[in-house]
């Protein structure tokens, strides 16, 4: 009998046990072994799906946030065991990206009718750190601030709203800081409110295309550093984003495989919306690293 690893973050935003136990269904039903794993502590996503590839799980499934969802991915690097992508977190942006239901009882049915995909994955690494996997993005500045400052309870309680409501406080604070980036032995330096590594098209927010040349599956990391001087001058670049018209000199964008990110003050870093600490931190791109099942 085939086997399917079901991990969960019990303290995710979306986290609903009734879901949780309409999604073992579906795995029960189409005659699956279904084993049911809760996290207890950080990292904990990782060290279960290790301990279900050496116990020979044929999918490890993942009910929770992104954060969840790349520290499982951490441990399940392997084409031959794919992983379902169950949504429970707030942006749920991987999930966005590729196609796949917000409603976690319809994505635990693509492991029946969907399709597998391999996509890149990030890896991140902070000067003297521990190296981490990242999906969506990761970066430095006025994004790293707000989603560093937006609290577990505040995402609960508004959900995509909290961040909203954060990006709306600090507007004030948003102004271009030096930045040194290396992009596979090339420099580039300027002034930005926000460096941001992103291996997929769509953010939170917005959630339109950043560029219209990024992919999940081109092998490419994509660096795009913002250059906005306050709220008005911020609407003016995202608008610009938007109609695929942006300026050269307020958004500069370099794809590469290995990059190095620095600032000069440093400046917070988040990966996945997960606190990154500070600037500096280096990224780079593992090609095809994970499956997913998708529509």
């Amino acid at each position: 009998m085939a086997r399917v690893w079901m991990i969960f973050n019990p303290v995710a935003s979306r986290h609903n046990p009734r879901a949780m136990r309409e999604c073992t269904a579906v795995f029960t039903r189409a005659g699956w072994e279904v084993e049911v794993v809760g996290t207890t502590r950080p990292d904990h996503a990782g060290e279960l799906t290790k301990s279900a590839v050496a116990e020979g799980a044929d999918v490890v499934a993942v009910y929770g946030g992104d954060g969840t969802v790349l520290q499982a991915a951490g441990g399940v690097m392997d084409p031959r065991v794919p992983m379902a992508l169950l949504p429970g977190g707030t942006g749920n942006q991987l999930a966005r990206n590729l196609g796949i239901p917000f409603n976690p009882v319809q994505a635990a049915q693509l492991m029946l009718d969907g399709a597998s995909r391999a996509i890149d994955i990030g890896r991140w690494t902070p000067d003297g750190g521990t190296a981490r996997p990242f999906g969506v993005a990761c970066g430095a500045g006025y994004d790293a601030a707000i989603m560093n400052s937006t609290t577990r309870a505040l995402k609960r309680w508004l959900k995509t709203g909290a961040y909203l409501l954060q990006t709306v406080r600090s507007l004030k604070h948003l102004m271009p800081m030096p930045y040194r980036v290396t992009v596979d032995g090339r420099m580039y330096e300027g002034d930005a409110a926000t460096v941001l590594i992103a291996n997929c098209a769509r953010m939170f927010p917005p959630y339109f295309p950043l560029r219209p040349n990024i992919a999940l599956d081109d092998g490419l990391l994509d660096m795009l550093a913002l250059k906005a001087d306050g709220l008005l001058d911020g609407l003016r670049v995202v608008r610009s984003m938007k109609r695929n018209a942006v300026d050269p000199a307020k958004v500069l964008h370099v794809q590469g495989r290995h990059i190095r990110v620095e600032m000069d003050p440093v400046r917070p870093a988040q990966y996945d919306g997960e606190n990154g600490g500070v600037t500096p931190f280096t990224a780079e791109v593992l090609p095809g690293a994970l499956t997913l099942f998708v529509p």
